[in-house]
């Protein structure tokens, strides 16, 4: 499989390349020490047009493919994990999502203005008691008149503690399991809706997550995304995707561990010899070239397949597995090569350690992937369901 850049994939990197130099790595220290959220990146970032990467140009987007949203998500990482995670849940969870599921009369309300940044955007699938078994969701939905009342609690919501419009699953036939789901486009404004704490994590500081409270909330049946009970076809049909450009996000992540690791370590000089000459380095070193440049590819050939049309439940979660542990490994040493300093705020790897834990679990546990390989396996080979 070719997996050289097109021209306007190359031209897109470059470009995004050079705004995390000048603009999100210098800012990245303070979004994490802050625990704010990054409004200058976010800015800079519709200005430079990535919230509609893969959304035609008729609504305010490029028109691009997934690969060049995975060759985004991979700079971002490089620079600010949390940058990285604002623009996912955004562009790719909300926007995406709503180009994808909604109608056109849905499309043209929302999509402009998530893409040019006026709107900040959140999806809500995890509660307090549903998280990787996300069908077992309580909020309910019950339909009366031309509206949909929701009532639940949704936790873990990136960018829920700023965003103004979401995409939030809900229980319209509790008794259906997960045939009685439905997906709704809400607004920050809508009767019933608040937010309830703002929760303070180890890393990904600067991508605020919190919970969102729905009492009595009053959401226009029109704002029903796709069909009533069938948002778990909304949910799946987005979530090899979502994988996809998440296992790109540490691999972007242990990069900017790498290359701070390797210029420390042709500085950094004991027994009169910078410590890039030492065995034991240059072991770490290489170690840590091949898992990334492995990950890399894993990350891109599932992109480049779900490009061609083809359904890849297997191959991204194959790339999130394999992302999320290359970057650990990675991060890790980083940390290992710079010693004391390693284990300082002062110098970037200790927050790229934080944030990597945060980055492994989202879009779906180690473990979640793990059985999902073997399922898909499974019947690739007939072995069972």
């Amino acid at each position: 499989m070719d997996f050289e850049l097109t021209s306007e994939q190359a031209m897109l990197k470059e470009t995004v390349s050079k705004f995390v130099d000048k603009q999100v790595i210098p800012r990245a220290a303070e979004v994490d020490q802050d625990g704010t959220f990054p409004n200058e990146n976010f800015s800079a970032m519709a200005e430079l047009g990535l919230f509609g990467i893969s959304i035609p140009p008729e609504y305010g987007g490029i028109g691009a493919d997934l690969m060049s949203s995975v060759l985004v998500m991979e700079q971002l990482g490089r620079g600010c994990a949390s940058t990285a995670n604002t623009y996912g849940s955004h562009a790719i969870l909300c926007t995406e999502n709503i180009y994808r599921n909604g109608n056109e009369a849905q499309r043209k309300k929302y999509l402009p203005d998530l893409i040019a940044g006026k709107k900040i955007g959140f999806i809500a699938i995890t509660e307090p008691e549903a998280g990787s078994d996300a069908v077992s969701m309580r909020t309910r939905a019950v339909k009366k008149g031309d509206k949909y009342i929701l009532n639940g609690t949704k936790m873990f919501i990136t960018n829920g503690p700023v965003a103004d419009i979401g995409v939030v699953y809900a229980k319209t036939n509790p008794d259906a399991g997960p045939k009685g789901i439905s997906a709704f486009i809400v607004e920050k404004d809508f009767p019933g809706f608040s937010r309830g704490k703002s929760l303070k994590k180890m890393g990904v500081r600067g991508s605020p997550t919190g919970e969102l409270i729905f009492e009595d909330m009053e959401v226009p049946a029109e704002n029903l995304l796709g069909d009533e009970n069938n948002g778990i076809r909304v949910l799946m049909n987005g979530l090899d995707r979502e994988r996809i450009v998440y296992s790109i996000t540490p691999i972007g992540v242990a990069q900017g561990a790498f290359d701070v690791a390797f210029k420390y370590a042709s500085e950094r000089v004991q027994f009169g010899t910078p410590i890039i000459n030492f065995q034991m380095i240059q072991e770490m070193i290489a170690e840590m070239a091949t898992d990334l440049n492995a990950g890399r590819i894993v990350s891109y050939w599932a992109a480049t397949l779900a490009d061609q049309g083809k359904r890849v439940r297997l191959e991204a979660s194959y790339a999130k597995l394999l992302g999320s542990q290359v970057g650990m490994r990675v991060v890790d040493k980083a940390v290992q090569i710079l010693g004391g300093y390693g284990f300082i705020s002062e110098f970037p790897v200790e927050r790229m350690y934080r944030d990597m834990k945060g980055i492994e679990f989202g879009a779906g546990t180690t473990q979640i992937q793990k059985l999902i390989i073997v399922r898909e396996l499974m019947k690739s080979m007939g072995s069972g369901a």
